[in-house]
C-alpha cells in the first residue's frame, strides 16, 4: 500500500514550546517527541552545512523503525554552482547523508528565484542520482513550468514538487512513482494557519494520488507560532479519517 508521510521542515524550533511542545520536553529530547506524532521530517539544515555522521546517527536512535528524513540539497549545488558539476558535487553530498541508512527519504533540490530555466543543467543533474534515491526539484521561477521539464523528471524518475509560497501554488502535478508537497503559508512565507478548507483541498488530492499507488510527502514549513506541526497534525487526521495510515 502506498505511504503517506506528512510532517514539517525541520523539528528544532524554541518557539514550539507552548503550541506543540509540552513545557518539560528539553531541546535534545525534541526530535524523539516529534517522531511520536509524525512519521517524516523534512530536514533544511543540509542546505546550509553538511551534517556530521554523529549527528544522523542520533537522529537515527531518536526515531523508530519506519521514520523517514527528507534532506534538502547544499545551497552549493542548486544556489552557487547552479547545478553545474553534479557529478562533483551530488556523490559528495549524498555520502555525506549516507549515515542515516534506510531512514534517508527524498532528496530536495530547491533551485534559486529569477533563476531561468536550463532544461541540460537539470538533465546532468539527475543523470548523477543513483538508482533507487528518491529526489525531488523545487522550481522557484515559473520559467521551469514546461513540459520539456516534466518530460526530464519523467525520464529520471524524479518528483515535482507541488509548493505554496507567498500565495501562490506551483502547478499541481506528478511525475514520479511519489509526490512531494510544501506548503510555505497561507500567505506570507512561513507565516500564518491554513484554514480547514485549504487542508481538506489537500487532503483529497493526498488521496487521489495515494489511491493510485504513489507514495506521498507532505512537509509544512510555516514554522510561526508552531502552524506547522498543528496543521500536519489536522492533515493527518485528515488522511487517517480516509483509512490510511499517514
Amino acid at each position: 500500500m502506498a505511504r503517506v508521510l506528512i510532517g514539517t521542515s525541520g523539528w528544532h524550533y524554541t518557539h514550539w514550546t507552548g503550541p506543540f511542545y509540552p513545557s518539560d520536553v528539553q531541546a535534545g529530547d525534541r526530535l524523539a517527541f516529534y517522531a511520536s506524532a509524525f512519521r517524516a521530517a523534512e530536514v533544511n539544515n543540509t542546505f546550509y552545512s553538511l551534517p556530521r555522521a554523529s549527528t544522523l546517527r542520533h537522529w537515527c536512535a531518536q526515531t523508530p523503525d519506519g521514520f523517514v528524513f527528507a534532506c534538502k540539497a547544499s545551497r552549493y549545488i542548486t544556489h552557487m554552482k547552479k547545478l553545474k558539476d553534479a557529478a562533483e558535487t551530488v556523490p559528495r553530498f549524498l555520502e555525506s547523508i549516507a549515515p542515516l541508512g534506510d531512514k534517508l527519504g527524498p532528496v530536495l533540490f530547491q533551485l534559486p528565484p529569477r533563476w531561468r530555466c536550463n532544461v541540460d543543467r537539470l538533465a546532468a543533474l539527475l543523470a548523477v542520482v543513483p538508482p533507487g534515491q528518491r529526489c525531488a526539484v523545487e522550481f522557484r521561477d515559473e520559467s521551469w513550468f514546461t513540459e520539456a521539464v516534466d518530460t526530464v523528471l519523467a525520464d529520471h524518475g524524479a518528483a515535482f514538487t507541488v509548493y505554496d509560497l507567498d500565495g501562490h501554488t506551483a502547478p499541481v502535478k506528478v511525475t514520479a512513482d511519489f509526490a512531494y508537497v510544501r506548503l510555505h503559508g497561507p500567505g506570507a512565507p512561513y507565516q500564518g494557519s491554513y484554514d480547514a478548507a485549504a487542508l481538506a483541498t489537500w487532503a483529497a488530492r493526498i488521496a487521489e494520488w495515494r489511491d493510485g499507488g504513489r507514495d506521498v510527502y507532505v512537509f509544512f514549513d510555516n514554522d510561526e507560532a508552531g502552524y506547522a506541526a498543528l496543521n500536519a497534525a489536522h492533515l493527518r487526521t485528515l488522511v487517517d479519517g480516509d483509512g490510511v495510515p499517514a
